[in-house]
């Protein structure tokens, strides 16, 4: 078998086809490489201006090597073999976006460290139970765009037609549930809640 293919040498590779410096560039793509990336290493530590980072369809078990990343704001891990979270907490103050979907991933247990997270694609992942994993989402006030599909829980609860009034339910913030712009009843509900105490004020 054909030996993994580093971070170092895809950034070499990625800097003759692109004609850019790594760690000058604000967007590097490291997806699909052949042989596959196996470990994020500390190679990563260069990219210090790096506000998009890819590294979709690869062999990438574990996230590490974040710290040097003060910028990011995209980061785009899906189609790998990851099973946790652990190690976003290093760009927690700056990631607005994490694509990580076709992953092998069972809990949130880390996400509620994403103070600024808007989107995240995880679709295709293991999530089974609202439990403590879902639940960490509600932590996160800025998150407006999920998508979840794919997950056994949500075809468990979509098979019953209760999916999105379930999700927004644990997660208000949401505005876009698996593709498609919502208002529950429940947000309904909530809205008129308000609007009843500015009256009644």
């Amino acid at each position: 078998q054909a030996k993994a293919t580093s971070i170092k040498e895809a950034l070499v590779k990625w800097e003759e086809k692109s004609g850019e410096k790594a760690a000058d560039a604000k967007a590097v793509k490291l997806f699909g490489q052949i042989p596959p990336i196996e470990k994020m290493d500390a190679s990563l530590s260069t990219l210090v201006n790096c506000e998009n980072l890819s590294l979709s369809t690869n062999c990438i078990e574990k996230i590490a090597n974040l710290n040097g990343l003060k910028n990011l704001k995209i980061l785009s891990l899906g189609r790998n073999n990851i099973k946790n979270l652990n190690g976003l907490e290093a760009v927690g103050d700056t990631l607005e976006e994490l694509w990580i979907s076709y992953n092998l991933i069972e809990k949130l247990k880390g996400i509620h460290v994403m103070k600024k997270l808007r989107v995240l694609y995880m679709s295709n992942n293991l999530v089974r139970e609202w439990g403590e994993p879902f639940v960490k989402l509600a932590d996160i006030p800025s998150l407006v765009d999920l998508v979840f599909v794919g997950n056994p829980l949500e075809e468990k609860y979509s098979a019953e037609g209760t999916w999105i009034d379930e999700a927004t339910k644990r997660v208000p913030s949401l505005k876009k549930l698996d593709g498609k712009e919502k208002i529950s009843g429940y947000q309904t509900f909530l809205f008129f809640l308000a609007l009843l105490g500015k009256i009644i004020d």
